[in-house]
């Protein structure tokens, strides 16, 4: 509701009162910006009450950012989207409201601490996981990410900080054609692989059951070093 519109009910105002407490003026502060973020919403909404593609690249061109950034993935986290190339209404209003921006200005100035939230070890760990789930919804009916469109989202997931290891990684998965999946389970261990396994993968351990799939990029990984020593000799 439009503040004229409440004004306008009253031949004379009383004068304003200082709120009792700062609740008070939280709550104020909600029901405002609650409404300035509505209105946020309409300009990029369709005919189905929702954000499509279409709106989604517009809202990310008045954010001066790309629809594959960082931290636009980190906003569809921050309001909770289940469809990847979609916003529903509830999900960008409470989204908004959880960051406290109403606007684009106060988005993108939101933008600092929604990056150095995820630069926590547990917060990342958390968003990282949502990351998988999120992606099943490019391809409906998926229980495991295609390869291709994995190695897209660890691009992403990990391009503020690249574990050194990624692109032996992506190499291996690229050269092994059969492999056209990745399950839930090796797209979880990986990040705690990244962490725990040396570079030269020489404290790796089998019987700590890690996923297969990081038990054959060991045994690549493995095989070319012995190559390499080999053509060395």
């Amino acid at each position: 509701m439009s503040t004229s519109r409440i004004f306008s009910q009253y031949s004379k105002l009383p004068p304003i009162r200082k709120p009792h407490n700062n609740n008070d003026t939280k709550r104020l502060s909600l029901e405002c910006s609650e409404g300035q973020v509505t209105a946020l919403f309409d300009l990029y909404k369709n005919d189905e009450d929702c954000i499509d593609e279409e709106g989604i690249v517009k809202f990310c061109n008045d954010l001066g950012v790309k629809p594959d950034d960082f931290i636009v993935l980190v906003l569809a986290w921050k309001f909770n989207a289940e469809l990847m190339g979609r916003f529903t209404r509830t999900e960008f209003v409470s989204g908004c409201k959880a960051i406290q921006a109403h606007s684009i200005k106060w988005i993108q100035s939101k933008f600092p601490l929604l990056l150095a939230e995820v630069q926590n070890r547990q917060t990342f760990k958390e968003f990282y996981r949502w990351s998988y789930k999120f992606c099943l919804t490019v391809e409906p009916g998926q229980r495991t990410l295609s390869t291709e469109v994995a190695i897209q989202m660890w691009t992403i997931v990990f391009s503020q900080r690249e574990p050194p290891i990624l692109p032996r990684w992506f190499r291996f998965l690229e050269r092994h054609e059969s492999i056209r999946g990745i399950p839930k389970d090796t797209w979880d261990m990986f990040l705690p692989f990244t962490e725990q396994v040396r570079l030269d993968l020489t404290n790796y351990d089998e019987s700590e059951a890690w996923p297969s799939l990081l038990d054959d990029f060991v045994e690549y990984e493995s095989d070319l070093h012995n190559q390499n020593v080999q053509m060395q000799e």
